[in-house]
């Protein structure tokens, strides 16, 4: 295992699927996102805890900011999804949770309400995850999901990650209830 730290990793900021350049996000990248969010609001609040209010301009941007400065310390590697046709920002992923030492991440993921069901953040994090196993020498890669939300689901379950199992209400949901959690993965040997 690679003991330097991870600052030091030379992490591309992007690369491509089919459709998708896939990105870091940079300052500026604040309306944009914002605009996503605005569209897929109603789409997001039940399962993204970020998203019970709506974030202002100055909000989204300095998030983006932060996940500027995560990506560039390896804390937290968000990505931004923009169509490679037009440059529109059309959802969010990355790789959280991540622990160097024994090189696990876990990938997360939404999509701009428009774009839905077109196969978008399959295709992401099919890429997403090739890009941890090549560029990042992943070991781990996990997918979890409340057991509520299928559609989150049926990614993994397409991109070939195994169900290992529910945590079974081990999480507050954005309602406030208990939920229980899916936890998909693929490991180096087995699956990759």
């Amino acid at each position: 295992m690679n003991k330097l730290d991870p600052i030091l990793f030379n992490i591309p900021e992007s690369f491509e699927s089919k459709r998708l350049l896939i990105r870091a996000p940079q300052w500026g990248d604040g309306a944009a996102v914002n605009e996503a969010v605005a569209e897929s609001i109603e789409q997001l609040r039940p399962w993204m805890p970020w998203a019970q209010k709506m974030p202002t301009l100055e909000d989204s941007e300095t998030d983006i900011r932060n996940a500027h400065l995560k990506f560039l310390e390896r804390t937290d590697l968000r990505l931004l999804l923009t169509l490679k046709e037009t440059g529109q920002i059309i959802g969010c992923s990355g790789l959280h949770r991540i622990n160097w030492e024994a090189r696990k991440f876990e990938i997360g993921y939404w999509v701009r309400t428009s774009f839905s069901k077109q196969g978008m953040i399959t295709e992401a994090a099919d890429a997403i995850t090739n890009f941890a196993v090549h560029e990042l020498q992943a070991n781990r890669i996990e997918i979890r999901c409340d057991e509520r939300n299928m559609q989150s689901a049926k990614v993994a379950q397409r991109l070939g990650f195994t169900l290992e199992g529910i945590l079974r209400k081990d999480a507050c949901g954005t309602d406030g209830s208990l939920r229980s959690t899916m936890v998909f993965s693929k490991v180096r040997g087995a699956e990759f």
